[in-house]
């Protein structure tokens, strides 16, 4: 996988996709550092471990979750090599039976394609529909990685301007869950 080099507060060369120009856009406009590496698109976990070299921090998993119903939202950021049951999370946050979204509501609600799910798309969920949810690993930890809601770019944020910069802008509060390792 061919990858760019890492780049400081700089956006990829050339024309972005709107929800990414309002990702970068949004970052500028908090006073929010990053971190960048460009590649190719990394939408799974295997090919974003290349990236994660780069970046010199793992890239988290971020899964778009609802209810059974489809009427709640969650998305869940959590260490990449952290197994994921769904049962697990249900018992944490009084949910029935959790699965993946829809990629319609993925578009709907964070502006995101699959593969690309982010933090930074909840700046797209003014109406708070969707709910954030961190692996109490990614919480703790001093930086966040993130796509900029489309997966051929991704960031290194501080954790600092994650908590008291960009999710009070868009109103969303964390909930922490515990996940096991096993």
């Amino acid at each position: 996988m061919e990858l760019s080099p890492l780049y400081h507060n700089t956006r990829p060369d050339g024309e972005l996709l709107p929800q990414e120009a309002a990702a970068f856009d949004l970052l500028e406009q908090l006073g929010i550092d990053y971190d960048r590496v460009s590649s190719e698109p990394a939408d799974t976990m295997e090919k974003c471990a290349a990236v994660s070299e780069v970046l010199g921090m793992p890239i988290c998993k971020n899964l778009f979750l609802c209810n059974r119903q489809k009427t709640q939202f969650y998305l869940l950021c959590m260490e990449p090599d952290k197994p994921f049951h769904t049962k697990d999370l249900s018992a944490q946050i009084g949910s029935a039976r959790l699965s993946f979204a829809p990629e319609e509501k993925l578009w709907e609600l964070l502006h995101c394609t699959p593969g690309s799910a982010t933090i930074l798309g909840l700046a797209n969920d003014a109406d708070h529909q969707v709910r954030l949810l961190m692996e109490r690993g990614v919480y703790e930890a001093p930086f966040l990685s993130c796509h900029p809601c489309i997966c051929t770019s991704s960031l290194k944020l501080k954790m600092s301007d994650v908590l008291a910069k960009l999710l009070p802008h868009t109103g969303h509060e964390v909930t922490v869950v515990d996940l096991p390792d096993e």
